[in-house]
C-alpha cells in the first residue's frame, strides 16, 4: 500500500508559513537537531523525543521538524504513532538538491531561501527558513544539532520561547568521512555547534 503523500506548498516569505500554521490554532512544538550528519546514538535521541512528545496532547499540538528524512526527521514517525499532526518547514535548497522528505510528514512548506537555514552570513538575522521555523514555533526541543539548529534555538531563547536541549553526538563515522573528503584533520569533537551554544554558553 502506497504511503500518503504530504501536501506541499512553496512560499516566498516566512510570514506565509506563520499565517498558515496559526490558522490551525494548535501549539507548535519544534524538534531540531542533526539531519544529514545523523546521530551516533539514535536510540537515545528517540528516547529524548518520546519523552518530549509525552508532554503534549496530540489534539492540541502539531509537531514541526525540518521535513527531510535523515537524522531528527525520524521523529516524525514517533509523532505520527502518537497521533500528532506533523509539518515540515524546509529551505527550497532541499527541493533543488532532491533531498528526500520524511515518510510521516503531513504538510511541507518549502521556503524560498539561498541557504539551508541559520543566520545570514555576518548578521544576527535568520534566513527565511529559520525565521519561519522560529516565528511559527511555540516550544523548541533541540537534540544536538549543527549551526542552523544552534541559531534557531538561540533566537527562540532570545524571544523567551520555551527551549529544551539535550546534548547528542552527530554520527562519528559520517563526520570523519566528511573531514577526510575535505582534507581536514580527523575530528575529535562530535558534539555540534548547538551543544557549544546551549550548554557552554548557558
Amino acid at each position: 500500500m502506497a504511503k500518503p503523500q504530504p501536501s506541499v506548498a512553496f512560499v516566498d516569505s516566512p510570514q506565509q508559513v506563520v499565517q498558515a500554521l496559526r490558522s490551525l490554532q494548535k501549539k507548535i512544538v519544534v524538534f531540531t537537531g542533526y539531519s544529514g550528519m545523523g546521530y551516533e546514538d539514535e536510540a537515545a535521541m528517540h528516547a529524548h523525543a518520546q519523552a518530549a512528545l509525552e508532554q503534549f496532547d496530540p489534539h492540541y499540538t502539531m509537531i514541526s521538524i525540518g521535513a527531510t528524512a535523515a537524522g531528527i526527521g525520524s521523529v516524525y514517525e514517533l509523532a505520527k504513532r502518537r497521533g500528532f499532526r506533523t509539518v515540515g518547514i524546509v529551505s527550497s535548497q532541499a527541493k533543488e538538491q532532491n533531498v528526500p522528505l520524511a515518510h510521516c510528514v503531513d504538510e511541507v512548506f518549502y521556503v524560498q531561501d539561498a541557504q539551508w537555514g541559520g543566520y545570514l552570513p555576518g548578521t544576527r538575522t535568520l534566513s527565511p527558513t529559520s525565521q519561519a521555523i522560529v516565528s511559527s514555533g511555540d516550544v523548541f526541543v533541540g537534540i544536538g544539532g549543527g549551526e542552523a539548529a544552534r541559531d534557531e534555538l538561540l533566537e527562540a531563547r532570545r524571544l523567551n520561547k520555551p527551549v529544551i536541549f539535550h546534548p547528542a553526538d552527530m554520527n562519528h563515522r559520517l563526520l570523519r568521512e566528511r573531514a577526510e573528503k575535505k582534507g581536514e584533520p580527523e575530528p575529535t569533537d562530535f558534539r555540534g555547534a548547538a551543544h557549544v551554544a546551549m550548554m557552554v554558553g548557558s
